[in-house]
């Protein structure tokens, strides 16, 4: 058995050499965060709406590169790197979801949310956001891609369509790129929207 002495030097040792796990690391906190936003208000809850006329949005899946809160810029078929002072409030695969659900009650659908309803919806949107970064492997240009799929209860019908919008960029400051996939997110959610539409 020890002496206590050592058990104690022991534990001085260590916490005179400062946490062993530190919070947040040694970078520098961002000058400010990047969100998503639907220009599509989607309009207060309210009134009754039959179950057949609901619809749940998912949040989609994403490759291991959109795991993250950085913002990644393809400079080549094979390279992906990351854009310097970026950092998005978020993970872009939560924001986007509210992105499409806001979109698709602004144009009237019932979209519930499954984690708070006791329903089961009629439809379930669900898919994966491909894209969703700066490309500068050629003219500087932001994209997002996502394969959505549109699914009614126990699989009697599934309808499948891939999205795509790209914006050009003059300026490649997180500001300003995050300004563009915000248009390019909104131009795929309009889209989802009118092809979610009955």
């Amino acid at each position: 058995m020890k002496p206590p002495y050592i058990a104690f030097a022991a534990a001085f040792t260590l916490t005179a050499c400062g946490p062993l796990v530190q919070i947040g690391g040694n970078a520098r906190a961002p000058e400010a965060l990047l969100t998503l936003t639907a220009t599509a208000a989607a309009p207060a809850p309210g009134g009754p709406a039959r179950s057949a006329d609901t619809i749940a949005v998912e949040i989609p899946a994403v490759p291991a590169v959109l795991q993250t809160l950085r913002l990644p810029v393809t400079t080549s078929a094979s390279e992906v790197r990351y854009l310097a002072g970026a950092s998005w409030a978020e993970q872009p695969a939560r924001q986007f979801q509210r992105v499409l659900a806001d979109t698709l009650a602004g144009a009237g659908l019932a979209v519930i949310d499954t984690h708070q309803a006791g329903i089961a919806p009629a439809r379930s949107l669900t898919g994966t956001l491909r894209v969703f970064g700066l490309d500068v492997s050629g003219a500087p240009q932001v994209r997002v891609r996502y394969d959505a799929q549109i699914a009614a209860p126990r699989g009697s019908s599934v309808a499948l369509r891939r999205f795509e919008a790209a914006e050009p960029v003059s300026n490649q400051t997180p500001v300003a790129v995050a300004a563009a996939l915000n248009r390019a997110a909104n131009r795929v959610a309009a889209d989802v929207a009118a092809w979610a539409t009955p």
